[in-house]
């Protein structure tokens, strides 16, 4: 059995790290497609193993065709005394996601057709796109909006929609098998802290953390664009896709928001079971989400056509709390402390899946004597052990070759680590062996 956990100070120092990397993302343009997709793609392969892939524009994916690929250099909306208003250099939410080019003088009437605010927080800048319609636009808050006096105003978006590719990456940590477990996030948000570069970096940190452990599990690391970036990989690795068997959709871990796990189309898979139960143990609040089909990438997962084991682990949900694709998603909402708390659960959610096997009681007739093996009465209460008494009976009772330790877990309402360091007792004294 593996042990993936970390003290407190190193979960801290990760949190720090997380952090670290989201501000050196932070600053960074991106979309579906095009340059900022690929330079963000070159720090996350500076920090890990990552393979490239790069789909030509017009390639069929399932039901959809992978889009022109959009790139910008600036944009800005100025005024009749030459005064810059708006300016996408001063924050790249300014501008209407993949925007075509435009270089024109409007009146207020027909610019105000093509901005975008929010009357209920006047002084955030919307995160707005339009990805398969063609349009242009710009986004402001909404009392900069409210204070535009008539005026003739040129708008210039030096932008180009041209045939190029979609990028993604992956990391695959090979294990003892070939059964895989799926960590997918996206990476297709421009200056959006918490959705999603905290989801990028929490699976940057987590891969760096499984290299070079011996792992039961093959780890699938993939950073791609939303919705269509999911498809596109399925699309591509249609066979391959049998092999995941317990899967994650990473977003929205670096706020205070209490945890919030969605479930996958099944229900009650074991990937469902492990973040219900290690949730539950952890003893806050938390949220439990039946499937449903919106919100991230689960959905493609999901889909009927696959219907893969695949659920969504956050804190606070989609579309859930006020800073959700707004500028006020910043440095300042993420914190290294909730980075280190969520990485924290992810790890649990490994060790699980890692140590969830089915063992055989090889004395199953009445209790066996835990005393003279030194395991009766000398468990609950040393610093040497991390289980007790009612552990080794559980785990000695329902180890009947039917019973994973999460089952086991899950009857006891007892922390899979406490059955799982309890199980390990067994096993050096040789009451326990593998199904």
């Amino acid at each position: 059995m593996i042990d993936l956990f970390e003290t407190k100070p190193r979960l801290s120092e990760r949190g720090q790290q997380m952090h670290g990397l989201i501000g050196e993302l932070y600053p960074i343009c991106r979309s579906i497609t095009g340059n900022g997709v690929r330079r963000t793609l070159d720090i996350i392969g500076r920090n890990i193993p990552l393979t490239r892939h790069e789909v030509p524009t017009g390639t069929r994916v399932f039901d959809w065709t992978v889009p022109k690929e959009w790139n910008i250099e600036e944009a800005w909306v100025e005024n009749s005394r030459g005064e810059r208003i708006i300016d996408f250099r001063n924050n790249n939410l300014h501008v209407l996601n993949y925007s075509t080019p435009v270089n024109k003088t409007v009146n207020l009437a027909e610019l105000k057709q093509h901005l975008h605010s929010l009357p209920d927080h006047p002084d955030w800048i919307p995160y707005r796109t339009s990805y398969y319609k063609e349009n242009w636009g710009f986004c402001l808050s909404h009392n900069q909006l409210q204070s535009l006096p008539e005026d003739n105003y040129r708008v210039v978006i030096d932008a180009s929609l041209t045939d190029g590719a979609l990028s993604y990456g992956e990391c695959l940590i090979p294990g003892e098998t070939e059964e895989e477990v799926l960590f997918s996030c996206h990476i297709c948000h421009p200056s959006l802290c918490n959705d999603n570069l905290s989801g990028i970096a929490l699976m940057v940190q987590l891969a760096r953390l499984l290299r070079g452990k011996t792992l039961r599990y093959s780890y699938r690391f993939l950073f791609i664009p939303g919705t269509i970036g999911s498809i596109t990989w399925l699309a591509r690795n249609e066979a391959q896709a049998a092999r995941i068997k317990h899967g994650l959709v990473v977003v929205c871990v670096g706020d205070e928001g209490p945890f919030t796990y969605k479930k996958s189309r099944q229900g009650n898979a074991v990937i469902d079971r492990a973040v219900q139960h290690i949730l539950g143990q952890e003893g806050g609040h938390f949220e439990l989400i039946d499937f449903y089909p919106y919100g991230y990438d689960e959905r493609q997962y999901c889909s009927p056509g696959f219907d893969l084991p695949v659920g969504s682990l956050s804190r606070s949900s989609h579309g859930c709390y006020p800073e959700y694709h707004t500028s006020a998603d910043n440095l300042e909402l993420v914190k290294p402390h909730s980075l280190a708390e969520s990485l924290a659960i992810y790890l649990q959610v490994v060790d699980l899946l890692e140590n969830n096997s089915t063992y055989i009681n090889q004395n199953p007739k009445c209790e066996p004597q835990l005393g003279k093996r030194g395991l009766y009465r000398a468990v609950g209460a040393t610093a040497h052990h991390a289980f007790d008494e009612m552990a080794l009976l559980w785990v000695l009772n329902l180890s009947d070759g039917k019973h994973s330790l999460l089952d086991i877990a899950e009857r006891a309402g007892t922390p899979f680590g406490k059955i799982k360091a309890a199980a390990n007792a067994l096993i050096e004294a040789g009451l326990l062996s593998h199904e």
